[in-house]
Parts: structure tokens; sequence; C-alpha cells
């Protein structure tokens, strides 16, 4: 009866995946603490943070691991009242959480500018509390500013820049970053250890397809 069986397959695939949400994927994982002491490390050069939300942290490591000048990406959870949230508790929706990555970048290569750029045109800023499928304040798109220079140019960014890549209205969040909570081992570099996974196939693989596109000079 069919005739294209392959072709009928990856139908299947694409429309089942289409609607995996980040995080239902639960592996052991591979312990990751490697990527933490890095982070810790750089801490100590004369490099900065920037702290972003757009949706699955996944997305946002995947977009940002592989920019020049970008030298950690740790994915995490900021916002939010509750004191050292779990996954679990942020899928919730009411710790107040956003699932964020936090960059460690080196200003000389890249600016916090630049890294906006990245941001506006890698996740739809104008959907409120949803990315896709991701639907809940968890995902909500947002810049939580490490000082004043970074609100001001996060507001002059989402007011000059982003209106050019998008012609609806903006509702980034631009917060003052508060406590950061390091998320679950198996959650960082979570695309490139698992490429093949549904979510990252269907939701990541266009991100990364739009960023070599808009974004190639930038790339290692």
């Amino acid at each position: 009866m069919y005739q294209n069986k392959p072709f009928l397959s990856l139908l299947l695939l694409s429309f089942f995946t289409t609607f995996i949400a980040c995080g239902q994927h639960d592996p052991t994982g591979e312990d990751l603490q490697l990527i933490k002491q890095e982070n810790e490390m750089l801490e100590n050069e004369n490099f900065e943070k920037a702290t972003l939300g757009a949706g699955c942290f996944w997305c946002i490591e995947a977009v940002f691991q592989d920019i020049i000048g970008v030298k950690s990406v740790v994915s995490g959870y900021t916002g939010g009242q509750t004191l050292n949230p779990t996954y679990k508790d942020i899928c919730t929706g009411q710790t107040g959480h956003a699932e964020v990555a936090q960059l460690v970048y080196d200003p000389e290569v890249i600016s916090f500018e630049e890294i906006l750029e990245i941001f506006w045109t890698t996740h739809d800023p104008t959907t409120l509390n949803r990315q896709g499928n991701d639907v809940g304040t968890q995902y909500r798109s947002a810049i939580f500013y490490h000082n004043e220079e970074q609100k001001r140019i996060g507001e002059k960014s989402k007011n000059e820049f982003a209106p050019t890549v998008w012609d609806k209205p903006i509702v980034t969040e631009i917060s003052p970053l508060g406590d950061f909570y390091i998320a679950e081992d198996y959650h960082q570099n979570f695309y490139k250890l698992n490429p093949n996974y549904g979510y990252c196939r269907i939701i990541i693989n266009p991100k990364i397809a739009k960023l070599k596109e808009k974004f190639a000079h930038k790339l290692k």
C-alpha cells in the first residue's frame, strides 16, 4: 500500500518530534563537572559574562558555543524566588525562574552588542512566555544584565536592533541578574552530546542553520 516507506517514516518522525518540548528527555547523562570548573577558572581572567533567556537553554547553549570570543557557556536558572531549584521545580512554572545560558566572553573579541544581535536573530522575542511548543514563564525571552552598562546596551539593542529583525512588538524582559543556579549535569553541552535527539534535530538544527547563514564570520 505504501510505496515510499522511507518518506513515510521521515514524515512520521517529523510529526511526532515537532511536539517534543525541551527537557522531556531525562538521560542519566555524562558527568560534566569539568565544564563548571572551566567556567570558574575563566572568572579569574579579564572576561565578562552575559546571561540570556531565549526558550530552552539547550538552544541558547548550542547557538553560542561556537561563537568566536565566547569562552564558556553554561545552562542554568535565574529570575525566580525558589532557592536551589531543580529542573523538576522549574518545570512547574511556579518558581519564577527562566531557563538561561550564562556566557563567559572576551570583550576584546566580541562585544555585548554583537552577542545581542545573535540573540535577537536566533530566537523569537515577540512571543510572550513561549518559544514554539515550549510554553511557560520558564521559557521567556530575557536579558539578565550584570551591570548598568549591560542594561543600557540591552535596552538600546531592544529598541533599535531587534525591530530590524522582527516586525511584531518585542516582549523581551530586561532585568538585573539575581542568583544564578547551574543546571543539572545532563543539561550541559546537550546539543553536542545528543545531536540526533529529536528536539535537537527539529528545533535546534534550524537555529544553527540560521546562525551559519547570518553570522558565519563569527563562528570558530
